[in-house]
């Protein structure tokens, strides 16, 4: 009996297309590949959905504590950080990443101790800082208290780095300067003030007086931490008070680069004019 021309071709073909023929994909009822069906909400590669990554789980927890939040008084206790996690369903890492965000969003204070937990936030109270306004968490009278001994503490260090500063230490004040500068061009406040404070940070560090460099930065950590935005005050425009506020930065480091005592001190006391905080306390500029 001859062979029919199909096994004859099959034949002929060899070896690689018999391999190539028991690799090809099995069509499925539905005429796609077997090779290509993957359960519905699966992505290439295993990926989770991005809702169920580490940064969805940390978002749907806070946004499940701003619920909480939305429905009781401000300042009312939530609960201890245990049962809010335990409440959330999610693990302590994950518990901590909400937490951060609700904190930054201004919803949420913590509070140690018998009785602390986690608290709605209460209105946020303002700070005037020269002619802008930060909106504080609860803390508005430790950070204007900050604000005055910063400033107290700024003379100090100005003459320190009139007498240390390399030209190393130079170039890093510049660097931050730098930054503002680009803050002020895309009319960002916010991320002015905090370049603001890495400056004042990068002056502290210059003096070879550890205590005094201490205590500056800590006082710089409580304001910045307390700190939830930036505001207009009705007396400037935001955008036209922080480029000043930048001019007055770039003159300082000019005057600390030539050791120009009388002018850096002249500057650091125009820098640090007092003001009154909108609940009509002392404070000063950033």
């Amino acid at each position: 009996m001859s062979a029919s021309p199909e096994r004859t071709a099959r034949s002929q073909a060899g070896p690689e297309a018999s391999e190539r023929a028991r690799s090809r994909p099995t069509p499925t009822e539905d005429g796609s590949s077997a090779r290509s069906r993957r359960p519905a909400g699966s992505t290439r590669g295993g990926e989770s959905p991005s809702r169920g990554s580490a940064t969805g789980r940390a978002e749907r927890a806070a946004e499940r504590v701003t619920e909480l939040i939305e429905s009781v008084t401000p300042g009312s206790r939530l609960g201890t950080k245990e049962e809010l996690r335990t409440l959330c369903e999610v693990s302590v890492g994950t518990f901590n990443e909400a937490l951060r965000l609700l904190q930054a969003r201004g919803l949420v204070t913590v509070k140690p101790g018998p009785g602390g937990g986690l608290f709605s936030a209460e209105q946020s109270p303002m700070v005037r800082l020269g002619n802008s306004v930060l909106a504080l968490d609860a803390q508005a009278n430790d950070v204007a208290d900050a604000v005055r001994i910063r400033d107290a503490l700024d003379p100090l260090l100005i003459e320190d780095a009139l007498w240390h500063a390399s030209p190393a230490d130079i170039a890093g004040l510049r660097r931050h300067i730098t930054a503002m500068e680009h803050a002020v061009g895309a009319d960002a406040p916010v991320a002015f003030v905090h370049a603001n404070w890495r400056l004042h940070a990068a002056v502290a560090a210059i003096s070879p007086n550890a205590l005094l460099s201490s205590l500056y930065t800590h006082l710089l950590d409580l304001i910045e931490s307390h700190t939830l935005s930036v505001l207009p005050s009705s007396d400037q425009p935001l955008g036209e008070y922080i480029a000043h506020r930048h001019e007055l930065h770039s003159d300082l480091v000019d005057a600390l680069d030539r050791r120009d005592r009388d002018e850096a001190l002249r500057l650091i006391h125009e820098h640090n004019t007092t003001l009154q905080t909108a609940e009509g306390s002392a404070t000063s500029d950033g």
